[in-house]
């Protein structure tokens, strides 16, 4: 069973990727409903946190029925990151993630994300004083490498668990390819079979089915996955692995009265944590995902999208409900949706 310090997970835990923009308490409630185990905030600026940003600080809200959940930190700066992780301290997550991993230009170039990466010394000293300002169980979210010259994940796993980290979560990519191409699993095998490695290892990148993530973990070993872009717009994604891990058989696809229930949760939500205004604008992004596969529904999603109060947009909903019921959703491998300059994992 891999557990991460003190947090126990059930065999083969099915993680929510931390996504900018995404993994937000309205999106991570509808998810951990469908089966995601441990959940991550979005990535927070430790620099944001240490200035008390406003938009840094509100993504440290998280919530009892979240648990266990842990709060993503990034930064370049041993100071700041040692500063950031004494202020989560105090919200009392789970765990402390760091993320080496997000690729965009913002983030990257400036030595954050995967721009450490470039160093692994630096890397290494990050996560120390991390680990060394907290209490909490210390994580780290990463990639193959910065360019295929430079992958050297097997040596940052080693040399990040022998200064205290308890899991790593391991995107198949590196910095350079973004969101392009095919994750790279072989790497993130050699990681978890070698006999030197202790801790728990995630494998994430591509895994869009049920007998994707069965064939990896067979394949690779590894204790658990992580799951992003996939679970956008359904999170049906998480239960329908876990019991196709279980039995071999497929669940049932999310009828349309699933997808509105699970749309209006997330709506509503959304409304209560964000407020009126900036909940209903953000949510704009997650309707198409939700009702994808649907014929013609594009007249309601430019409503959807245009609409500006909770009450209007449950009546279109309810209008979609009624017009497709009993329509048969194809149980075709779920599309990732390319963020380009988002950093969703």
């Amino acid at each position: 069973m891999p557990n991460i310090g003190p947090i126990q997970l059930p065999d083969f835990p099915l993680l929510l990727a931390p996504m900018e923009d995404v993994s937000d308490p309205p999106f991570r409630a509808v998810c951990k409903d469908h089966g995601a185990d441990l959940m991550y905030t979005e990535f927070i600026s430790s620099e944001g946190l240490i200035r008390d940003a406003i938009k840094s600080r509100q993504k440290l809200d998280i919530f009892d029925y979240e648990k266990p959940v842990g709060i993503q930190i990034f930064g370049g700066d041993e100071e700041s990151l040692s500063l950031a992780a004494k202020i989560v301290d105090v919200t009392n997550p789970d765990l402390l993630d760091i993320n080496f991993g997000c690729p965009v230009k913002k983030v990257a170039l400036k030595g954050a994300g995967a721009g450490v990466l470039k160093d692994v010394d630096l890397m290494v000293r990050l996560t120390s004083a991390v680990v060394k300002s907290t209490s909490l169980p210390v994580t780290v979210k990463t990639r193959l490498g910065w360019d295929d010259n430079t992958k050297n994940i097997e040596e940052v796993a080693e040399r990040l668990q022998d200064v205290g980290i308890k899991a790593l979560a391991i995107h198949g990519r590196t910095r350079s390819q973004m969101y392009k191409g095919q994750a790279d699993w072989e790497l993130i095998g050699k990681v978890k079979n070698n006999p030197r490695i202790t801790i728990p290892i995630f494998g994430n990148g591509d895994i869009d089915s049920p007998e994707k993530a069965l064939e990896y973990k067979n394949k690779y070993g590894i204790d658990g996955i992580m799951i992003g872009r996939a679970a956008i717009g359904y999170p049906w994604i998480f239960n329908e692995i876990k019991h196709f891990v279980k039995t071999g058989e497929h669940l049932a696809s999310p009828t349309i009265e699933d997808r509105v229930a699970v749309c209006k949760k997330h709506l509503h939500k959304s409304f209560e944590w964000k407020g009126p205004k900036v909940g209903i604008f953000e949510m704009r992004r997650h309707y198409t995902n939700y009702l994808k596969g649907l014929p013609g529904i594009k007249d309601y999603r430019l409503k959807l999208v245009t609409l500006e109060t909770v009450e209007e947009i449950d009546a279109v909903l309810d209008e979609i409900q009624i017009k497709y019921t009993g329509y048969a959703f194809q149980k075709t491998p779920i599309e990732l949706i390319n963020y380009h300059e988002k950093c969703p994992i």
